[in-house]
C-alpha cells in the first residue's frame, strides 16, 4: 500500500509540475528580441511598470516611472493601448550580428484587443547590452504616425 501511495504522489506531483507557465515568451532567453518582447509583455499583459522598468536602461526607467502607471506610459509614450495583446518578434530583418554586438534594433508585431476591436501594430525598439543582459534603451518613433 505504501508503494501505491508513493507512486500516486510522485505521478501527481509530476503532472502538477507540468501545468502552468505557458505564458512565458519562448525562444532563447538572453536575446535582444526575447528581452524586448518580455518588456512589452510585462508592460501590457502584466501591467507592472516597476518590473518593466527593471528591463530598461536607467534613463528609460526614469521616463517610465514619471508616468506613474503602465497604462499611462503605454498610452502616452508608446502610443498604443490594449486590453490584451500577443507580441511577436519580426524576424524578417533579423541579423545574427545583433546578438553579438552591444546594440540592436528590434521590430515587434502587436496583435490584440482594445475595447472589443482587433488592433494590429508594429514598433521598433533600440536594445542595449550591459553586463550580458539586454535592456530597452529607446522606443523608436513610429514613422507612419501623424
Amino acid at each position: 500500500m505504501k508503494l501505491f501511495i508513493t507512486l500516486f504522489t510522485a505521478t501527481f506531483l509530476l503532472l502538477l509540475n507540468g501545468c502552468g507557465g505557458d505564458n512565458a515568451p519562448k525562444g532563447e532567453k538572453n536575446t535582444p528580441g526575447n528581452s524586448a518582447a518580455l518588456f512589452f509583455d510585462t508592460l501590457y499583459n502584466e501591467q507592472d511598470l516597476n518590473k518593466a522598468s527593471t528591463m530598461a536602461t536607467p534613463r528609460m526607467a526614469r521616463i517610465m516611472k514619471s508616468y506613474g502607471t503602465s497604462k499611462q506610459f503605454a498610452r502616452n509614450l508608446v502610443n498604443m493601448q490594449y486590453d490584451n495583446v500577443v507580441i511577436e518578434v519580426d524576424m524578417t530583418n533579423m541579423s545574427l550580428r545583433e546578438q553579438y554586438g552591444d546594440t540592436a534594433n528590434i521590430n515587434l508585431i502587436f496583435t490584440g484587443q482594445f475595447n472589443g476591436n482587433k488592433v494590429d501594430d508594429m514598433r521598433s525598439v533600440k536594445m542595449v547590452r550591459k553586463k550580458g543582459n539586454w535592456y530597452v534603451d529607446k522606443i523608436n518613433a513610429d514613422p507612419f504616425a501623424r
